[in-house]
């Protein structure tokens, strides 16, 4: 898969495409829908896909201080489309002037101008533009006027629930990780670098891997959870806690994993945590001893639910 940073970097000569737009954040069942519908289009007419989104996120810019908080990194969204038959991957550096683009500017500069799109497939309740002052039908009618036909599809639902980025959030932020793997189709993930931390898990003899996670991350509500530590393409179970470790009046939130079964040095590496199941929430205990208890029952169970 190509991946561009700007229209400047879409390649001389580049031909006709199927395009999809948004900013498909989390890459959840809803986009996958939309995702394949464009892929299945550019397929039928030997085209290649192409995505568009935007960094950073619209609302950051329209509304300064409203960044919501990101499930996926770009370069993981970009990984999760490419896997899904995406042929190109173009982020657009989402700033002022582009926030000021009338519906038609956007469509004629870069659907038509750089991506040469002969289709384009987008969500029912997408908008563009100026103040969103574009819709599908809109875009419908910029289509039959610049030559590209439009597709627009309802989200999925399950159970009465449209999935969508906001209502994963809301899953994450009041710890609900079983829900929001039903909507992204997969744990939810967070990323960050192990660095230092207190070493008192170390102490307890539970020694965790402390991620520093990057700004706007989505972090799963306070409390203990089942999940996977990925470094180097290993899936290793681990017990995760997220929060300010109140018994020992902690008032820093971290992220922290104690791995199982496996006592190495992951200082600086790269590392991703699968958020799988939700233990408990965050406590405060009477002493160190009821705390390493509760830490040992944690990890049995962390071991029973992942087998």
């Amino acid at each position: 898969m190509q991946r561009w940073r700007g229209l400047e970097a879409v390649p001389t000569g580049w031909g006709r495409s199927v395009v999809t737009v948004g900013v498909f954040d989390g890459v959840h069942r809803g986009h996958q829908q939309l995702i394949g519908r464009a892929v299945e289009r550019a397929r039928e007419r030997g085209l290649p896909a192409v995505l568009v989104t935007f960094d950073p996120h619209p609302a950051e810019v329209v509304r300064p201080g409203s960044h919501p908080a990101r499930l996926t990194t770009l370069p993981r969204r970009a990984d999760l489309v490419a896997a899904l038959g995406i042929d190109a991957f173009c982020v657009l550096p989402f700033t002022p002037e582009l926030a000021r683009t009338a519906p038609a500017e956007f469509a004629h500069e870069v659907l038509v101008e750089r991506l040469h799109a002969a289709a384009v497939v987008v969500g029912r309740n997408f908008t563009f533009g100026h103040r969103a002052a574009g819709d599908v039908a809109l875009l419908t009618q910029l289509g039959q006027r610049f030559g590209f036909g439009v597709e627009g599809l309802e989200l999925i639902t399950d159970d009465g629930i449209t999935f969508s980025s906001t209502y994963i959030r809301a899953c994450i932020d009041a710890g609900d990780v079983e829900a929001a793997a039903a909507a992204l189709g997969r744990p939810h993930r967070v990323e960050g670098v192990v660095v230092h931390g207190d070493r008192r898990g170390r102490d307890l003899g539970f020694p965790t891997a402390n991620l520093a996670t990057a700004p706007f991350t989505a972090l799963p509500a306070d409390g203990v959870y089942a999940g996977l530590f990925e470094i180097k393409d290993r899936a290793l179970p681990a017990a995760i806690s997220v929060g300010t470790n109140p018994t020992f009046s902690g008032k820093v939130r971290t992220v922290e994993a104690y791995v199982l079964d496996v006592d190495e040095d992951f200082y600086g590496f790269e590392v991703a945590l699968d958020f799988v199941h939700r233990l408990r929430g965050q406590e405060r205990y009477a002493d160190v001893a009821a705390l390493v208890e509760q830490m040992h029952r944690d990890v049995a169970r962390t071991r029973e639910l992942l087998g």
